[in-house]
């Protein structure tokens, strides 16, 4: 990554980090509001923002006038993470206990919903002459992340969920807050429509591949640099395109076994991990995902390289694209 790019994602990463050490600073009652606030400090890639922050420079804003807006993209991002993460009833979150499994069910239902009144109220600290249009997009990405959740739950009790089904789904559940992300950020800079549509174009083809390389990494990632034990989706029978096109393409052989595994209420976790994997390999599907990825990856880059700037101002959203795709975690 070039110099002069590390150091404005530096510049923009501390102006994140600090703003949101400010988030719910002080608010009562404190058992409240310190799970929403432990969420908010785990880090993470704080892409979201970050991506915010970078739209609105491609077209001459500074991270400060955009700030507000690319916090509450941020605050409801972990608002959806509280709850996806009780409805899974995943144990991790970047490598720290979950909120549930920390404190209660119950406080991660509130703190969740403290977070995403939270994000509003951040929100409309956007200039009132855009209010309309930034509310709009927030409101209409906030509800489509809901219905992606609700497929996503849906698909628990299927086994006959198409490939094209789990695209439409994770880019409900994740591309879209991506996009709207990078749409918020031109917006307030003051972009063309059709540059803004772009990026958010772009961001849906980023998110996509983000979400494909996340299914890929729980099964072939490195425990210690994922953050999450590797295999959680195939010990809970996730709908990953992985599973999806394992479904697909198995034998009758590989798919009788595979169904023994999908059905079985006591099962040892190692076991079936190892086994589903093996199927995995045999039908060459980590290849699979990869050229699915390396689609959307280079779909997006189709939609930056339309945006009326020069190229060299995109320079830095292709090399964070790049490292996204390559990440190990």
């Amino acid at each position: 990554m070039p110099a002069v790019m590390k150091h404005k994602i530096s510049v923009f990463e501390k102006l994140i980090a600090d703003s949101i050490r400010n988030v719910l600073k002080d608010y009562q009652p404190r058992t409240l509001f310190i799970p929403a606030e432990y969420m908010l400090s785990m880090g993470g890639k704080r892409l979201r923002p970050l991506l915010t922050l970078m739209a609105a420079d491609l077209f001459g804003k500074s991270g400060e006038e955009v700030i507000d807006a690319a916090l509450a993209v941020e605050i409801f991002h972990n608002f959806s993470l509280v709850h996806d993460d009780l409805m899974d009833n995943a144990d991790l979150r970047r490598s720290y206990p979950t909120v549930h499994k920390k404190w209660s069910a119950n406080s991660a239902i509130l703190s969740g919903d403290a977070l995403v009144i939270e994000a509003y109220r951040y929100i409309a600290r956007v200039s009132p002459d855009l209010l309309p249009d930034i509310l709009g997009l927030f409101t209409t990405t906030a509800m489509k992340i809901c219905e992606g959740q609700q497929y996503d739950m849906d698909f628990e009790q299927r086994l006959d969920v198409t490939e094209d089904e789990y695209i439409e789904m994770i880019r409900l559940k994740t591309a879209v807050l991506i996009g709207c992300a990078l749409k918020i950020g031109a917006i307030i800079a003051g972009a063309p429509p059709e540059d803004a549509d772009l990026l958010y174009q772009f961001g849906i083809n980023i998110g996509l591949a983000f979400q494909l390389k996340d299914d890929l990494l729980d099964v072939y990632g490195n425990p210690e640099t994922f953050g999450k034990k590797i295999g959680g989706d195939i010990l809970s029978n996730k709908k990953t395109f992985l599973l999806i096109r394992c479904l697909k393409s198995a034998s009758q052989e590989q798919k009788k076994e595979l169904y023994r595994w999908l059905t079985a209420t006591e099962y040892d976790p190692d076991e079936k991990i190892s086994f589903v994997k093996n199927i995995y390999d045999e039908l060459n599907l980590k290849f699979t995902v990869e050229n699915l990825i390396e689609k959307y990856y280079l779909a997006s880059l189709d939609c930056l390289s339309l945006v009326n700037i020069p190229d060299d101002h995109k320079r830095d959203l292709v090399s964070l694209s790049e490292n996204l795709m390559y990440r190990e975690k």
